[in-house]
């Protein structure tokens, strides 16, 4: 937990030295004066804002290692409950109290001052006894360990570049498809925000599983770490799937939770069949990375995820939605050729990792068949010595 937050520290000065000095990503984008001035204010507050955003990261990522996520979810309960009232007082402004009206500016002012209270309450609960039995606070502990730091690293960097991939994927997807026209655009956003929503469930499966299995893998208990592993990944699959199939049989009514535009409902209509068995496919290449991650394998499930959504997603998107070769069926072009390649893209990028958390969770189980008659006789050693 120590190297994290010095691993956090470093990071947050470098974001904070992009965020407070944008002129080159200004200058990239063209952007007018009254634009810029806008996006150098909020970006202005991001970097006061990220700073405890980090650090509030690694005290997440500690407390769910320790299967204390409730306290997680308050805090970032408070935080929200804080950040909402706060944004529209500073957005539009409360003359009554002499407020002004801040705009975008307004809301990244909420963003800080919601993530300093909520890293601040996290410091102050790290004092509960909870925490005693883990002697965080002895001082060997505290200082900068480059191999803890390093190992880290080998973990967080495909994590992150992971994230990176599936964030940009969506970003060029959108990009793409402005050129077909606003009415597209808002059907695809639609589906896009439904597929973002739903993958909160296989996201918190993953999580969970992978802590799990990563607690008893320290525990030396390869079997049950096996158990925990697969279960997760069957878990997770089963509910995608009976989830992906609400989806589709309401096709017809979520695009009216959105909008009631009946040309963009009528452009979302066809993209949410699509979207069930996204949802399904991208749960399995979920849970499956994160069930890695816990035996430490993060590098090949993203490089696979790399090929796959900006291989086969994003390029096979733009050949079917711009009918680049000249004979792609009239249904498949336009958002829908970047739903298909994309959902394509996914079904590659889970059938990989599926695959090799197959093979690792059969190499570490035969390990472990191994290891148990060497370690009945140290025990049976032991036993003697005892005797």
């Amino acid at each position: 937990m120590w190297q994290a937050l010095w691993l956090a520290l470093a990071l947050a000065l470098l974001g904070c030295l992009a965020l407070a000095f944008p002129a080159p990503f200004l200058a990239l984008s063209k952007a007018g004066p009254e634009v810029a001035a806008k996006v150098r204010g909020y970006l202005l507050a991001l970097a006061v804002a990220l700073p405890a955003a980090l650090l509030f990261t690694v005290y997440r990522g500690f407390n769910n290692a320790v299967s204390r996520p409730k306290a997680v979810m308050a805090l970032q309960l408070g935080g929200l409950a804080l950040k909402l009232p706060l944004s529209i007082a500073l957005v539009a402004g409360v003359p009554a109290l002499g407020i002004p009206a801040l705009d975008v500016v307004g809301c990244g002012n909420a963003t800080a001052v919601a993530m300093w209270a909520q890293t601040a309450a996290a410091v102050l609960l790290a004092r509960d006894p909870f925490y005693r039995r883990l002697d965080l606070y002895a001082p060997g502990r505290r200082r900068p360990h480059g191999p803890s730091i390093r190992a880290l690293l080998r973990l967080g960097v495909p994590m992150g570049l992971a994230i990176g991939v599936e964030v940009t994927g969506f970003a060029f997807m959108a990009i793409f498809i402005s050129r077909l026209g606003a009415t597209p655009v808002a059907g695809h956003q639609i589906a896009a925000n439904l597929v973002s929503l739903l993958f909160m469930m296989p996201l918190a499966l993953g999580n969970a599983s992978s802590t799990l299995v990563a607690q008893r893998i320290g525990a030396g208990d390869i079997g049950d770490a096996r158990r925990l592993g697969w279960h997760g990944l069957q878990f997770g699959l089963g509910l995608a799937a009976l989830v992906g199939a609400a989806v589709f049989a309401g096709r017809q009514q979520v695009p009216q939770l959105y909008t009631d535009n009946p040309a963009v409902v009528a452009a979302a209509l066809p993209l949410l069949a699509w979207v069930a068995l996204f949802h399904t496919v991208d749960a399995a290449q979920a849970v499956a990375a994160f069930v890695l991650r816990a035996w430490r394998i993060a590098t090949l499930p993203t490089l696979i995820y790399v090929l796959a959504l900006w291989g086969a997603g994003l390029g096979g998107g733009y050949v079917l939605a711009f009918n680049l070769g000249g004979g792609v069926p009239l249904a498949w072009q336009g958002a829908r050729g970047y739903l298909i390649a994309s959902t394509g893209g996914l079904t590659l990028s889970a059938v990989g990792p599926v695959g090799l958390l197959a093979w690792v969770l059969k190499q570490r189980g035969a390990a472990a068949v191994r290891l148990k008659p060497a370690a009945a006789a140290v025990a049976a050693a032991v036993a003697v010595a005892d005797g």
